[in-house]
């Protein structure tokens, strides 16, 4: 790797850590294989990894509030990143569970810095689209007894109305 690639390299990492939730994972004994299937879970999920050099990413985030976590940065090391705040955590988070070579180090969510057990917490969290139908569920649920409210008397009247007239035909 060449000089202008490892300063792109550097102020990709930077970008990233700027721009996204980053969860640092050390990788160490992972086949190809399993790296193949963890990248896979990560995308589905919307998020992706990528395995960097840890002097760049140290030189990426010094003078940055993620720069506590330069010290996580030794061995076999790569990031999750996703937009979504929780998305890579959770991914990483069901991979580790199920693959123990996978440790999970630290993370960082714009200038909150998070230690193994943040990481964890936050993979606990709903997804942004749960939140979003739960808020949804809510907003329509006074809807929805409203309208029950409201057709509730039409509904009765007009069962009154029906036995009225089966009285008036059994009289008849």
């Amino acid at each position: 790797m060449d000089r202008a690639q490892k300063a792109e390299q550097v102020e990709w990492i930077g970008g990233v850590f700027d721009a996204n939730t980053v969860v640092i994972v050390a990788n160490g004994g992972l086949t190809v294989s399993e790296m193949e299937s963890l990248r896979g879970e990560l995308r589905q999920a919307g998020a992706g990894m990528k395995v960097i050099k840890n002097r760049l990413a140290k030189i990426a985030i010094s003078g940055k509030p993620a720069e506590k976590l330069a010290d996580v940065f030794e061995g076999p090391t790569a990031i999750a990143f996703s937009e979504d705040p929780v998305a890579a955590a959770k991914a990483v988070k069901k991979f580790a569970k199920d693959n123990e070579k996978l440790t999970i180090l630290g993370g960082a969510m714009g200038e909150e810095i998070m230690d193994v057990k943040g990481v964890e917490a936050l993979a606990s969290m709903p997804s942004r689209e749960e939140l979003i139908a739960s808020i949804v569920q809510t907003i329509m649920s006074p809807a929805s007894n409203l309208a029950s409210a409201i057709g509730a008397p039409a509904s009765n009247l007009a069962g009154c109305v029906e036995a009225i007239e089966k009285k008036h035909a059994e009289a008849a």
